[in-house]
């Protein structure tokens, strides 16, 4: 247990910090502080001491010196219990400080200001207040060390409890807290100035050739993620689970606001991450039925009704029980048929009006989802974790520019299949490869997902299109590296086929289309997922 005589306290955030300082004075505690901290104080008629006439020294360099001092850090880092630190803090007039309240310059808000300078960011940098938080913190035995606001009632109560003492074990968990917020601090400093200025990454003496390679990822990634909320376990229920937010995320799925339903699932989150990507491809109307990280059907036309009612019609088995996405607002007549369209598990888009909301609670175990920011695109990092290590990537955002499409067949698509292929080819970017999508007009056929080899792919997306895949466009995520699916197709009479292209066969896969009478186009763009 430690009793707290004196405290220094100095914040930027000063939150709560008005009724921390009188329950402390109350305590009899000496109040150590700087500029407007103690301002506040002193307006308030609480006895403060400016740490300037504590240490003897005046602050300078605008604000830059003012803790840096050693009547602060011997008093706060010194062993209580060894006589040589005693000996030579009387020595040099040092008291102990018992206590620091310390939060940190605003340099997070800051940087997220719009255009922000860099001289103004580097000013918000703070120096002093890591530097009294971390010798607080390394010497927790003995000194209280609070960071965070949410902290000050959890003293304060302790204090009363303890008559002016705290425990061990607050001491300890205050002191862990800091060190995760000074790290976590730093991490948003070095992020923000490495790129500002291009990576220095030649440490290592190796010449990419690549400047965009050579800038456009730090040489040491630090992540900073904050815990939204424990899951009820991952994806099985022997595996715990939690839901993070990106630190600097200001939309995507960590923006979800849940209107009804019971808490989301590790799975629902992974599903409603997709449905979404997939949505958000699309300007007119559309809607999307997702199961296991794949679509099962997906529809776009300008009577959202109609897209609903496209897109369930696709693959029906396989959407109960699955997720919903719509880009639009979920009025009343919408909300009737999702009622009708059996159990399902999650509704996701940005609004629902007053009455389908009303209905759509009425239908058992349905979770309803807004996210304003759905129809927000985003360029972000992609993230995949391995064993002992990380997998960075840009975002699969690359859209089509139909300028530059190859007809590579001597049959052309016609207006109305070159709609289709375009429609079947934002599906494939976003379904497992090996990819095909089957589709007529702008609505899906038949999806085959996730195969080992592409005619497999092939042979799925025909037989849940049935008579449907007769006279449809196809599109494939990839090259084909064999005819053999191009023969397949072929018996469903597919008219059109849209593909990246680029595969050592790709002259015998053009022979054979022609021999079919399939027209094809190339995208030179791959759109695996994996």
């Amino acid at each position: 247990m430690v009793r707290i005589k004196r405290a220094l306290i100095s914040v930027s955030d000063k939150t709560g910090v008005l009724e921390l300082a009188q329950e402390l004075n109350k305590f009899g505690v000496e109040i150590l502080s700087t500029g407007g901290t103690a301002k506040l104080f002193r307006e308030n008629n609480i006895p403060v001491k400016e740490v300037s006439e504590y240490t003897g020294f005046p602050e300078m360099l605008d604000g830059r010196v003012k803790t840096l001092h050693p009547k602060i850090h011997g008093g706060l880092l010194a062993l209580r219990d060894n006589p040589e630190h005693l000996q030579q803090l009387k020595e040099h007039g040092i008291g102990f400080i018992d206590m620091v309240v310390v939060n940190l310059y605003p340099f997070e808000k800051t940087v997220q200001k719009p255009n922000v300078t860099l001289d103004e960011a580097i000013e918000n940098i703070d120096i002093g207040g890591p530097s009294m938080l971390r010798s607080a913190a390394k010497n927790h035995r003995s000194v209280a060390v609070i960071c965070n606001p949410g902290r000050y009632g959890q003293v304060v109560e302790e204090l009363k409890n303890n008559k002016g003492l705290l425990p061990d074990s607050l001491l300890r968990d205050l002191a862990v807290e800091v060190f995760g917020r000074t790290s976590q601090y730093d991490q948003v400093i070095h992020s923000y100035l490495s790129h500002q200025s291009p990576v220095t990454s030649r440490q290592s003496g190796q010449e990419t050739g690549d400047r965009r390679q050579e800038t456009h990822f730090p040489q040491n990634l630090n992540l900073e993620f904050v815990k939204v909320q424990d899951l009820r376990y991952g994806e099985n229920p022997h595996q715990k689970a939690a839901f993070y937010r990106e630190e600097k995320a200001a939309g995507g799925i960590s923006a979800i606001k849940q209107l009804w339903g019971k808490e989301l699932s590790f799975n629902n989150i992974l599903d409603l991450n997709a449905a979404v990507n997939i949505v958000k491809e699309f300007a007119d109307p559309a809607v999307v039925f997702l199961k296991h990280n794949n679509p099962c059907g997906v529809s776009e036309n300008k009577d959202v009704l109609k897209a609903y009612k496209d897109a369930w019609s696709c693959d029906k088995l396989s959407a109960f029980g699955g997720i919903v996405s719509v880009n639009r607002k979920v009025d009343l007549t919408l909300a009737q048929l999702i009622v009708k369209s059996g159990f399902l598990e999650c509704i996701i888009c940005p609004a629902f009006s007053p009455d389908a909301l009303s209905l759509l609670k009425g239908k058992k175990n349905l979770r309803l989802l807004e996210l304003p920011t759905l129809l927000e695109k985003s360029q972000g990092l992609d993230y995949k974790k391995v064993l002992g290590g990380l997998l960075l990537q840009d975002e699969d955002a690359l859209t089509l520019d139909e300028k530059t499409l190859k007809v590579v067949t001597k049959k052309k698509p016609s207006k109305s299949e070159m709609e289709s292929l375009i429609f079947a080819w934002k599906v494939a970017k976003h379904v497992k490869s090996n990819a095909i999508i089957l589709c007529r007009g702008r609505k899906t056929v038949g999806i085959g997902a996730g195969q080992m080899s592409r005619v497999d792919s092939v042979f799925i997306s025909t037989k849940k299109s049935g008579k449907l895949a007769i006279g449809a466009v196809l599109a494939s995520d990839a090259f084909f590296p064999k005819e053999d699916a191009i023969e397949l197709a072929a018996k469903y009479k597919i008219k059109a086929i849209i593909q990246p292209g680029g595969s050592i066969a790709d002259e015998a896969i053009i022979k054979m289309a022609d021999k079919h009478k399939i027209a094809m186009l190339f995208t030179g763009i791959r759109h695996f997922r994996h």
